[in-house]
């Protein structure tokens, strides 16, 4: 995804335009939540709910687009940071609100007394081909639910979705701050699922965004949905010899697809400069080796361009059978060591926290957006971004 420009957004406060004829959140319901929903058991949680901020509807770019936080910013609040929630399969930009609470609410109370402080909106919009946007149902199933095109249907899905963020970035200043009461400054995103997948490529490939959340999403798409074509049993992976010999490049993953993987996605994008000696299937096993010195140099451009100071937090159930950590654990190790103190890319100043919940399956938890919800405002937080070199943080809870 190429890189583009910076934006922001609206409020119909004392500071923003009055907005005619707003579409509502009443008219975004989820067509087809289902028991997979990564949100029931946080929508279950017996946990406090946070109060819930101001919410602006708007339509940029042919996007109907929901602003949180708008009228809770104070006049002296000169720079913005904007949060761009990004939700998951088969939901709708309604599924982010709690989020948007709880990540505005907290920050807004860490700084109560210093009116002057950095002010914080969340943004969320339907995700292509989902709520509002949705022209082909099929689209969005998986091989199990009958859909042929899952691998491409997903991918592209989500990498649109992530180059919408870019766009609205350029337009959403226009919408909220008109006059130019407020200037954004800053733009993290937060996915969940789908969503996190997008947040993978909205940190790789838009330059204006310094930060991200990644909530059960995963940084290897083609290792991913190889194992999930093998616990599909599709006819592709069941009837090479031996079994998956065949996948990459079918039907079900076809070569000019995976040109455009590499391209994109986070581990395939980087691992095609590295040797990783004789492949023995379809899906990676084993230990990656580092980088070598003749890697290393046409590998840093890359890592300078897509990520070099930016801060990432990547959440994870450490039972989820659906986004299996393991599946983009092998690189998520090789990145780790990469990018430590000690590591070849040590300089390039790249945060990264790597937090499973190890009860946790295909879902968000409370746990989870405590952790996000901390992330953000130390993210936010005035000196953060002090540190010349790259740090690693691993925990499990």
């Amino acid at each position: 995804m190429a890189s583009t420009r910076a934006g922001q957004w609206p409020s119909a406060g004392p500071h923003t335009p009055e907005i005619r004829h707003p579409p509502t959140l009443s008219n975004l319901q989820p067509a087809h939540i289902t028991m997979t929903d990564p949100f029931k058991s946080f929508d279950d949680s017996t946990q406090a709910k946070p109060p819930a901020v101001s919410r602006n509807v708007f339509a940029i770019a042919g996007i109907s687009v929901t602003v949180f936080g708008l009228q809770e910013l104070r006049a002296e609040a000169s720079e913005v940071a904007c949060l761009w929630l990004l939700h998951p399969r088969l939901g709708t930009q309604k599924r982010m609100i709690r989020v948007a609470n709880a990540t505005i609410t907290d920050w807004n109370t860490r700084n109560k007394d210093t009116p002057s402080a950095k002010g914080l909106i969340a943004v969320a919009f339907d995700q292509r081909n989902h709520g509002s946007r949705e022209i082909e149902p099929l689209a969005n199933e998986s091989w199990k639910k009958g859909n042929p095109r899952h691998a491409q249907d997903m991918f592209s899905i989500f990498q649109g979705t992530a180059r919408d963020t870019s766009v609205l970035m350029d337009y959403i200043a226009a919408y909220t701050f008109p006059r130019g009461e407020h200037k954004i400054t800053e733009n993290l995103v937060l996915g969940v699922s789908l969503g996190g997948h997008a947040a993978w490529s909205c940190l790789l490939h838009e330059p204006r965004i310094t930060a991200g959340v990644v909530i059960i999403g995963c940084p290897d798409y083609i290792n991913l949905m190889a194992d999930r074509a093998r616990l599909s049993k599709l006819p592709s992976w069941t009837k090479s010899d031996p079994p998956g010999a065949e996948i990459l490049g079918s039907e079900a993953l076809p070569a000019s697809f995976l040109d455009t993987v590499k391209r994109l996605d986070p581990a395939s994008m980087m691992l095609q400069h590295v040797d990783c000696g004789p492949s023995t299937g379809p899906l990676r096993e084993g230990p990656l080796p580092q980088a070598s010195e003749s890697e290393q140099q046409v590998l840093r451009p890359i890592l300078n361009r897509t990520l070099a100071g930016k801060r990432i937090l990547n959440l994870s159930g450490g039972i989820d059978k659906l986004v299996p950590y393991h599946r983009g654990q092998l690189f998520l190790d090789w990145f780790k060591k990469t990018i430590a103190p000690d590591g070849w890319y040590g300089d390039g100043a790249v945060s990264f926290e790597d937090i499973i919940d190890e009860a946790a399956g295909h879902e968000v938890t409370d746990k989870m957006i405590d952790q996000a919800v901390r992330f953000i405002s130390e993210t936010l937080a005035p000196g953060s971004d002090a540190t010349g070199r790259g740090s690693v943080r691993e925990s499990k809870m």
